[in-house]
């Protein structure tokens, strides 16, 4: 497991930006749902409904490009950076403090590209950890757990994978710049996602 540095105190984990835009009403709107109908299970139900009811981009066949939290609510899909960004979007809304995270993986043409998950932070334990709301798809499975990590990607360091240690409080300029210069999800992905930090 990677070790998280937090790089802000952790009220900064809690706040919202232009990104992590949870006080907009269609995000609050599914803060509210999850709330009431789960309680003390709202993290895990977060993270299952954004992992199971958004769909991935990619998995999805479709070319929409989103960034913004409220955005991947509307549209019902999204990268794995904006998957990202509406979990902790839904996690800060109900005062659980959580960031970003990234991993760079090979991408199979010998470069690399950006993954993106989700630090939440385990209260009682006073650390990090790492889920991620990717979504499941033949080969690739993730679970809720602040525990062992149930990621979708578990990086090769001999062939130069990186898990980036830090928490970051809103999505790495590089990532949202990518996202937020293009407008086909399918052309991004061709080789316009950034390969490193």
């Amino acid at each position: 497991m990677a070790k998280f540095v937090a790089e802000a105190g952790l009220a900064a984990y809690l706040g919202d930006d232009e990104v992590i835009d949870f006080r907009r009403p269609v995000v609050g709107s599914v803060v509210e749902r999850l709330r009431e109908s789960y309680g003390d299970g709202y993290a895990r139900a977060a993270f299952e409904w954004v992992r199971d009811a958004v769909t991935h981009s990619m998995d999805a066949g479709d070319r929409r490009v989103n960034w913004r939290a409220s955005d991947v609510v509307e549209a019902g899909t999204g990268l794995c950076y904006a998957k990202s960004h509406l979990l902790v979007a839904l996690l800060r809304g109900n005062g659980i403090p959580a960031g970003l995270c990234y991993q760079r993986l090979a991408d199979g043409a010998g470069g690399f590209v950006l993954h993106g998950l989700v630090g939440v932070w385990v209260a009682g334990e006073g650390r990090w950890a790492r889920v991620d709301p990717r979504g499941n798809k033949p080969g690739v499975w993730t679970e809720y757990s602040l525990g062992e990590e149930r990621v979708a990607y578990v990086v090769d360091e001999a062939a130069g994978e990186v898990d980036y240690p830090a928490v970051y409080v809103t999505g790495h300029p590089l990532v949202v710049g990518a996202l937020k210069n293009s407008s086909d999800c399918v052309e991004l992905c061709a080789g316009g996602l950034p390969g490193e930090l």
